[in-house]
């Protein structure tokens, strides 16, 4: 059963690869980097096994739920590290050569779920770390800007169904990053962002994603 509309990109086993050489910071894209099947199955295990919330936040004097689902393993607050979480994990660790420990999940239901334009939250260090984003699920467009250069230009980078995104450490410094709304019919995307913190260094797991 084919469950995405990509999956003639699947068919034709073509694999993609691109390094996006932005000024200042690292960001690489692997297309297809898990295969079809595997997808499929990470994403129907993820999507009906995870213990999906929806959190609020504050934005001025009010308290507005968050515009997707989320749940947070790894680290002493998340859940327990499940076999296909770990089995994404190494895969991802093997390729981008980092060891990541925790990851924050994050289900865009439709096309209203969306994360506004932003840089993730600053770890308590005052270092950020590298983030590798995985995606299974719908094609969703994925936004970049710099936050103070009007040379560069913005990106719009269409994550698909097994793709892996690698951010480098100075990418929070410098750009922001945005999944918005779509109007189009759009079905259910799961986002995985690993991430690295030593104990008590994340302030907020929860922190914005794509």
């Amino acid at each position: 059963m084919r469950l995405f509309e990509d999956a003639a990109l699947f068919d034709e086993g073509r694999k993609y690869f691109k390094d996006f050489h932005l000024p200042g910071t690292e960001l690489k894209l692997w297309e297809r980097f898990f295969e079809k099947a595997d997808s499929d199955r990470f994403f129907q295990c993820l999507k009906t096994g995870t213990p999906w919330q929806q959190r609020e936040r504050k934005l001025y004097d009010r308290t507005l739920p968050d515009p997707r689902l989320t749940a947070f393993y790894g680290g002493s607050t998340g859940f327990a590290w499940t076999p296909e979480l770990l089995e994404i994990k190494a895969k991802v660790e093997a390729q981008c050569n980092i060891t990541f420990d925790r990851v924050l999940l994050n289900f865009y239901r439709d096309g209203n779920d969306s994360v506004a334009w932003h840089s993730d939250t600053l770890p308590a260090e005052g270092k950020h770390h590298a983030v590798a984003s995985v995606t299974f699920g719908e094609t969703r467009l994925f936004k970049v800007r710099h936050k103070t250069r009007k040379d560069v230009s913005r990106l719009d980078i269409p994550l698909t169904h097994g793709s892996l995104l690698l951010m480098g450490e100075t990418m929070q410094d410098h750009y922001e990053h945005h999944v918005p709304k779509t109007s189009k019919e759009t079905g259910p995307r799961i986002n995985l962002t690993f991430r690295i913190g030593e104990p008590g260094t994340i302030r907020n797991p929860y922190s914005p994603s794509v």
